[in-house]
Parts: C-alpha cells; sequence; structure tokens
C-alpha cells in the first residue's frame, strides 16, 4: 500500500513523525507536509507567490518533501508533480488539538484529507485532543489501528474519515464511535 502522509503542524511535527512510524507497519509512506505550521488556514491553496519544494531525509532516507505551501498544497503537488504513483491512502495528521465540529472549517489537517478525497482518494485526518504533554507515539499506535478497521471495510474511492482521538492518560479509549460530521 503506497501511503501519502501530510499534516498542517510542518513536516517536522511530532505528530507527523509518530504517525509516519506507525504507518510504516501498513506500506510505504511519503510525507509531503508543510514546512512551516500552518494550523487554521483551512483549504486556502498559494495563488501568488512559488511553492518551494526541497526533500527531506532522515538518516539518509527521503522520508518525503517540505513544501512552503498549505496542506491542500502539499496533496495537490504530491498527486500531480512529486509521486511517481498516485497514492491508495492520504492520512493527515496527528494534528494537536481536535478537529470536531465548526473547526473542521478551519483545519489545515481535515482540508488536506478533503484535497486527498477531491482527488479520489480514501483519506483519513487524525487529530489529538489537546492536552499539555501529548502523547503522539500512543495515538499513533491507536490512529493506525482505526485506520486498518476502516481499511478492513473497503471504503469506496474519494471516501474522507475524520478521526479524533481523545487525550490520552495511560488509559485507552473505550471504543471507536462512527458519527456523522
Amino acid at each position: 500500500m503506497r501511503i501519502l502522509l501530510t499534516n498542517d503542524d510542518g513536516i517536522y511535527a511530532p505528530g507527523l513523525r509518530a504517525l509516519r512510524k506507525q504507518l510504516l507497519k501498513l506500506g510505504s509512506v511519503t510525507a509531503v507536509a508543510p514546512a512551516t505550521e500552518q494550523s487554521g488556514v483551512g483549504h486556502s491553496i498559494t495563488l501568488l507567490t512559488p511553492l518551494v519544494v526541497q526533500e527531506v531525509f532522515e538518516d539518509e532516507s527521503r522520508i518525503g518533501w517540505l513544501v512552503e505551501g498549505s496542506p491542500a498544497d502539499c496533496v495537490k503537488l504530491a498527486c500531480l508533480e512529486l509521486l511517481e504513483q498516485p497514492p491508495d491512502l492520504v492520512v493527515s495528521g496527528i494534528n494537536m488539538g481536535a478537529n470536531a465540529g465548526i473547526n473542521v472549517l478551519y483545519s489545515g489537517t481535515v482540508a488536506a484529507a478533503v484535497e486527498g478525497a477531491f482527488f479520489g482518494l480514501r483519506s483519513i485526518a487524525i487529530s489529538l485532543e489537546y492536552s499539555d504533554y501529548p502523547n503522539f507515539d500512543h495515538a499513533a499506535e491507536l490512529g493506525v489501528r482505526v485506520v486498518s478497521q476502516i481499511l478492513e471495510h473497503d471504503p469506496q474511492p474519494g471516501s474522507l474519515f475524520n478521526v479524533n482521538i481523545p487525550e490520552l492518560r495511560g488509559d485507552e479509549p473505550a471504543g471507536v464511535r462512527v458519527v456523522p460530521q
């Protein structure tokens, strides 16, 4: 499985790094994410300035690209220019702070997943409820379990899911509840 990983917190965000590590259990992962924090940009795209793209390496292996642009820009560039083949799945996150209710309209994390759905790709946004001491590693484990559950149901291409993980205080969540947005 080819997975495009993005976010709105930036390519070096701890949530993206933790999620990448867990997603590697499902397939190959290529990160294409903003160079800097882009929280609250919604579904904006860059029109009047150049989109600068730079490869990002970790331990001499390319993990993807950083983009001087919005999360939606990242998904567009990945799908149209950067990836050799289209991804099978777009995952955006892990966002620091829940994306529920009206917040989804402002969220760059959710907008990146929406952009993937626009391309006809199964897309999932993952967010962790705000905490002073977020446990991104545990949230990534839980998030990838939910991603696996979603994929087991073989959703239609272009399907969009928004996963919100509660603040983790050492306990496991009681379960997963599927609700309309």
